[in-house]
């Protein structure tokens, strides 16, 4: 608790014990030796008290304070759509290996990057869950922290048992010993000596250090060594169909080979992994690749019905009531007659370079409706601004009001303002607390943990809009926004 109380000065102060309780020795007479002897002490004890060694031996004290309850967290990264087919891992992960999931915040965009798995160059996994530490810790102290269960809907997975989860910041609060409230408020904004504890903590659970015994595993497997699996028979162990090749091992001097290995075999039951409290993941981004998965081959569970329901079950999440509502008056209502919605990614990474084939595949399209007496309505979701139209085929649909009738979304209309602040109301995420007998937060947190900035609804409406496109959708090739779009409409969503 001495260490937990580092984090939370004002409570150290008035709980903490002097460690040392001075006794000056009747052997020493000298008052300038007493007082360099005396300052000496007060020089070196913070440091005694906050390296990392010695916080890692205070922290693990906690692990027993959760009746038996262990986590997994992991660290998400790039776009939201890449975060949420990480969370969607992370669930199938937590349910195997037994484990209540950490529903991590989204992050900024791009705020944390992994690398390139296919070329082998990625940021080891506790680097980058001490980045997405940090990048959550900023988060907060700016009251910008938004959970991915205030945007995804996954309250049927939690209420049939399928996984179990709790929000970060509730964890978070508990683990580190800080005041959820104070958190929530933003009132420690000013004090970053919290901040920096808070960040203290994290390195921990980053396992920076290593693993503790019985407390912290942290997994070092990447997809540099590993593709997980789970009931694939005698597959286990076996060297993975990608490897690196010669050229790429002699350029970049690696040794690594890839196996496949069985993710319960190895955290689980009877595993180093399973008697620690948390696991700590690094990434769980995985994406096919010349005939292999980079990361997590888990697609079926034919032996284990449960892992195969929520494998079924996670392949589309929904958002949450909030955004479908918006969405879907603003398609009846406001476009009103039957539409078709063009997705234009043109901006970001390798899209820019491919102007050409995009607006190709929507001109084909559009020609494929033939000729009408009436305009057709398009909805247009892209990140190109509407002053750059210009000279593009989005400025000649635009101009031609007789045939086309274009509409789009802008983040200051007054519909996606209305959405915002009807999710900040919600505050879906801070409803899931610790399991029941574990541990008791203050149920204040679950009315005052809310973001003071309006979080950004306005890709999570667009998407919305496009799934209930009924002439049609047309979507960047390679987008993985396009690809939530079509999973949306697969699941007639609107």
């Amino acid at each position: 608790m001495r260490v937990m109380n580092l984090l939370n000065p004002n409570r150290a102060m008035a709980t903490r014990p002097s460690p040392w309780p001075f006794k000056r020795p009747s052997s020493l007479r000298s008052p300038l030796l007493s007082l360099a002897f005396l300052f000496c002490i007060l020089l070196f004890l913070p440091y005694y008290f906050l390296t990392p060694k010695s916080l890692l031996s205070k922290t693990s004290s906690r692990c027993n304070s959760y009746h038996g309850q262990k986590f997994l967290w992991y660290a998400p990264h790039s776009g939201f759509s890449n975060q949420l087919s990480e969370f969607k891992n992370a669930l199938l992960m937590s349910a195997i290996l037994n484990r209540t999931l950490l529903i991590p915040p989204i992050l900024d965009h791009h705020a944390v990057a992994l690398g390139s798995c296919p070329k082998f160059r990625v940021l080891e996994p506790n680097q980058i869950r001490n980045t997405v530490w940090d990048h959550v810790v900023d988060l907060i102290r700016t009251k910008r922290y938004v959970s991915m269960a205030d945007i995804i809907d996954i309250s049927s997975l939690v209420s049939s048992s399928l996984v179990r989860v709790i929000d970060f910041r509730i964890f978070a609060s508990s683990w580190c010993n800080l005041d959820i409230d104070s958190t929530c408020f933003g009132e420690l904004g000013w004090q970053y000596s919290l901040f920096d504890s808070l960040k203290q903590c994290g390195s921990f659970l980053s396992g920076l250090d290593g693993s503790v015994t019985k407390c912290l595993y942290a997994v070092d497997e990447d997809c540099r060594t590993t593709v997980w699996t789970y009931q694939n028979g005698n597959e286990d162990g076996a060297l993975d169909s990608f490897q690196p090749d010669k050229q790429l091992k002699r350029k970049k001097k690696i040794a690594y080979v890839r196996r496949r290995q069985d993710v319960y075999k190895h955290l689980g039951p009877g595993s180093e992994a399973d008697s620690a409290t948390v696991l700590a993941f690094g990434s769980l981004f995985t994406a096919p690749y010349k005939g292999s998965e980079s990361y997590i081959d888990i697609h079926e569970s034919l032996r284990d019905q449960r892992i195969q329901n929520l494998i079924e079950k996670i392949e589309f999440l929904p958002f949450v009531p909030e955004i479908i509502s918006a969405g879907k008056k603003f398609a009846h209502e406001t476009i009103q007659a039957p539409f078709l919605c063009a997705q234009l990614r043109l901006l970001d990474g390798q899209f820019k370079n491919h102007w050409k084939t995009t607006f190709l595949g929507l001109k084909q399209k559009i020609e494929s409706l033939g000729q009408s007496v009436h305009p057709i309505h398009i909805f247009v979701m892209t990140d190109l601004p509407e002053a750059n139209w210009t000279e593009s085929y989005l400025g000649d649909l635009a101009e031609d009001s007789r045939r086309f009738k274009l509409f789009f979304l802008k983040e200051s209309d007054q519909l996606i303002v209305q959405t915002s602040k009807r999710l900040v109301e919600g505050n879906h995420g801070m409803s899931f607390g610790f399991p029941s007998g574990t541990r008791d937060i203050d149920s204040k947190a679950t009315k005052h943990c809310r973001p003071s900035r309006l979080p950004d609804v306005l890709l999570y409406m667009e998407e919305t809009v496009c799934s209930c496109a009924s002439l049609g959708f047309v979507g960047t090739s390679g987008s993985t926004i396009a690809e939530s779009i079509e999973l949306m409409r697969k699941f007639g969503e609107c």
